[in-house]
């Protein structure tokens, strides 16, 4: 391996047999040892389904993972992100030898510490302290070493007060507290961290991130970091991976990888719903949503200086109704951009007849920052106010910088801060 590259990972794959625990029948079994003695590969790695969790399937074993292959060099923070059941957890118990990979191979240089799922390597009939020294034993250290950090990590920890008192009493926060303290604190060279962040309470996850930030930053570790939470992703990591079904589906940038893990969760430019499932109320239903260019032309990606055009096609059931359309944006982090309304506080339907019309939201070039967005659409009545319906991800489009010349970002190739990018007036 390359000095710098601390974790190298070579065609990893991982199968499992469903429905029943073991190796399959005393066939299988035989089968398996006659072609070993001969040399041969296990006639079963082939055979196998893709590891799509909504599907039946056909065969009784399935690939949790699919030749996965990266590096991480010393002091990177790997954030690794995908749907349940994609793959990840998998991916790191074979990091963590908590279990074997069915083919392939992994490299590594220095202890690995892992938080896999609260409770993990914790004696629940020992006391927290105890529970400590074995952990530290566990990863290889010396009673000496683990004692000089013992105070830093019960204070890290929170857990003080109760740290004479069996394990098995704490409540599942106050278990993470103290596992992650103990994994942070006795400095392994590769820490591994799992969803259980999650179990903690704001005020820990804003200091276990800070923690992470100052063994990646300042101690030249490397930290793999398994989250949802998309911010912590974003504010934590140096570079992201993707997995789907078993499968890498992209490396690279943090922020680039966010945004191809949630841009899959909606990237139609363009909706239509099927009879009896359109958004409606008793005097009006949603038809069609089009994300559109200045030409009216559908489209997905748009450039930062364009005009995006977003247009909803309804029918009008019934005449004399009082209302006004909503429309509310949202980028792939969740965050609420921007809501808007008819310019006309209330809208008389009687101007207009009973059948088919639309209204379309024009987005100025050079407002939005580069990323990906999805919109939802409201109709709502006043006297007393109420909203009939409003439907979320409709339809969702791309905002990226222009090639060649015609770049907004001029010499500067890094990430741009902030949820819109507006091209201000300067004087």
């Amino acid at each position: 391996m390359n000095k710098d590259i601390i974790l190298k990972v070579e065609n990893i794959s991982k199968q499992y047999r469903l429905g029943q625990v073991g190796t399959g029948t005393l066939s299988h079994d035989l089968n398996r040892w006659w072609h070993h003695i001969r040399g041969k590969e296990n006639p079963y790695l082939k055979i196998g389904d893709i590891n799509d969790r909504s599907t039946k399937g056909t065969s009784d074993y399935v690939w949790a993972l699919q030749d996965i292959n990266f590096e991480v060099e010393r002091g990177e923070v790997l954030g690794i992100i995908g749907k349940n059941g994609a793959g990840k957890s998998t991916l790191l118990k074979i990091l963590s030898k908590v279990t074997a990979p069915t083919s392939g191979s992994i490299k590594s240089r220095g202890r690995i510490a892992s938080l896999l799922e609260v409770g993990t390597g914790f004696n629940p009939e020992l006391t927290g302290r105890e529970n400590v020294f074995l952990n530290g034993a566990i990863l290889g250290m010396t009673k000496k070493e683990i004692t000089s950090k013992l105070d830093e990590i019960i204070d890290f920890s929170g857990c003080e007060r109760y740290i004479d008192t069996p394990v098995k009493r704490y409540s599942s926060g106050m278990t993470v507290r103290l596992a992650f303290a103990v994994a942070a604190f006795l400095e392994p060279e590769i820490l591994v961290i799992d969803e259980v962040l999650a179990v903690g309470d704001a005020e820990f996850q804003k200091k276990a991130i800070g923690k992470m930030q100052d063994i990646s930053k300042g101690g030249g570790r490397t930290v793999l970091f398994v989250s949802h939470n998309m911010a912590a992703v974003k504010s934590l990591c140096t570079k992201g991976m993707v997995i789907e079904n078993g499968k890498v589906i992209f490396q690279g940038n943090v922020d680039h990888a966010i945004d191809s893990y949630l841009s899959g969760n909606n990237n139609n430019s363009f909706k239509t719903w099927s009879k009896g499932k359109t958004p409606s109320c008793d005097f009006i239903k949603l038809l069609q949503a089009r994300v559109l260019k200045i030409n009216d032309e559908v489209c997905f990606n748009h450039a930062i200086s364009d005009e995006i055009k977003i247009e909803f096609t309804y029918e009008v059931l019934k005449e004399n109704q009082l209302f006004t359309h909503g429309f509310n944006l949202f980028n792939n982090h969740d965050i609420h951009i921007l809501s808007s309304h008819d310019k006309d506080s209330q809208t008389l339907v009687n101007s207009l007849p009973v059948g088919i019309h639309s209204k379309t939201i024009t987005i100025p070039g050079n407002f939005l920052a580069e990323g990906g967005y999805s919109c939802s659409f409201a109709i709502m009545r006043y006297n007393p106010f109420h909203v009939e319906f409003h439907e979320l991800e409709i339809v969702g489009f791309n905002v990226i910088d222009e090639i060649g010349s015609k770049t907004a970002r001029g010499n500067y190739s890094g990430s741009f801060p902030g949820l819109v990018r507006p091209l201000l007036k300067w004087k």
